[in-house]
């Protein structure tokens, strides 16, 4: 649940960066303090990417230098955890809103500063193959790098650490209060976790050494070198595969599809537990040819084992005006998906669904029944399929 008090973002900022982030250029150069255009190291114009003069003028009790920076002439330093590269000048906030450069050197606000704290089930994640029934230490530190106009986070996720309630909680202490509610998990989830990795980083380490699993609940858009790390302290993801279309990916949540791809290869590749999410909004990411080339993507990239959750959109934030996805239109995406061969292929936001449940792709039979967050039937045993015994892929200890 997002913080009931927060802070207002200053708006000149603010409109500048939406009007650049939903294209409208004429708009943001206006607000654009600098004559000549700014580029990233690929080369992007990165007008709107950061927040010119918006850095606190003093570093506060929870900074910490950021992790992997380059700094570069004049005092700019250049981020260099995701895609987009945000270049910036003393005083300057990135995209994020969660790092800022003073004196040259690039710090991170988001640290031991939480502003969601909640213990929930694995399953909310959502999570249907990582070690069913368990509870999972959930929290988020405010920020995040993309501009999704449907975010139903966007009190958290849109606002910079500095700008919202929250409170001082240290790595020690994460791990202490999850080991004492009996979580068998901390999943770093409701914001983007991107956006806090070094706290997430210093979560992780003492958490995996104390028996507990991480869980990283993200849009995917990190670059290779910080995802490789990410990938040896982490024990399942669920990964927001928003739209199979850049043009898409660019309007609606203000990145590109290509990064996120190659996080699903990494992860992938170095055999990590994933699930995908994938929110079906009218008008964008309801046509049924762009599911099908996404699902023979993943077919022929990722397998047919890997769990794919398509979510009901219902109307929120910048979208707030269009209706919600009809159930018909996720029960057919379902079937298609699984008509294609995608194994696991589960619908949520629609309670009571069929789509719900777990059905061997062996035999067909239901082996796991969910009623909400609670399992009527589970007939798995040591993985495997209590019926026909066909390994059920995911993680069940």
């Amino acid at each position: 649940m997002p913080p009931k008090k927060m802070l207002p973002m200053d708006r000149r900022t603010f409109i500048a960066a939406s009007a650049a982030w939903l294209g409208c250029t004429a708009t943001a150069s206006a607000f654009w303090p600098f004559g000549s255009k700014t580029q990233s190291p690929a080369g992007e114009d990165i007008r709107g990417r950061v927040f010119r003069g918006e850095a606190p003028a003093q570093l506060w009790q929870w900074s910490r230098q950021a992790y992997r920076f380059k700094k570069m002439e004049g005092g700019r330093v250049v981020c260099e955890v995701c895609p987009h590269g945000c270049i910036m000048a003393p005083g300057d906030r990135s995209l994020c809103r969660s790092k800022v450069n003073i004196g040259g050197n690039l710090y991170t606000l988001a640290y031991g500063n939480p502003c969601a704290v909640h213990i929930d089930p694995i399953e909310k994640k959502p999570l249907y193959h990582f070690m069913p029934g368990i509870k999972a230490y959930s929290l988020a530190a405010a920020g995040c790098n993309f501009r999704c106009l449907n975010c139903q986070n966007w009190e958290i996720s849109q606002f910079a650490p500095d700008q919202i309630e929250h409170q001082s909680l240290w790595p020690d202490q994460v791990v202490a209060q999850a080991q004492g509610a009996d979580c068998k998990a901390v999943a770093f989830t409701y914001s983007e976790p991107v956006t806090f990795i070094e706290y997430m980083t210093d979560i992780a380490k003492p958490a995996k050494a104390a028996g507990l699993k991480n869980l990283w609940i993200s849009n995917g858009y990190i670059n290779p070198g910080p995802l490789g790390d990410l990938c040896g302290l982490m024990d399942g993801a669920n990964v927001n595969l928003k739209a199979f279309s850049d043009d898409i990916y660019r309007a609606l949540n203000g990145g590109r599809l290509e990064p996120v791809l190659e996080t699903f290869k990494t992860m992938h590749a170095r055999g990590l537990h994933f699930e995908l999410t994938h929110l079906v909004v009218p008008g964008y990411t309801d046509d049924v040819e762009m599911l099908r080339r996404m699902c023979r993507w993943i077919l022929e990239t990722l397998g047919p084992d890997h769990p794919m959750h398509l979510l009901r959109f219902f109307p929120q934030y910048k979208l707030d005006r269009l209706a919600a996805t009809p159930v018909s239109t996720l029960s057919r995406f379902r079937q298609e998906a699984m008509a294609l061969g995608l194994r696991y292929v589960y619908l949520g936001n629609v309670p009571g669904h069929e789509g719900n449940h777990t059905y061997c792709h062996g035999c067909g039979k239901l082996i796991i029944e969910r009623q909400g967050y609670l399992m009527p039937q589970f007939h798995l045993k040591q993985g495997r399929c209590e019926f026909c015994k066909t390994v059920i892929p995911g993680v069940w200890a």
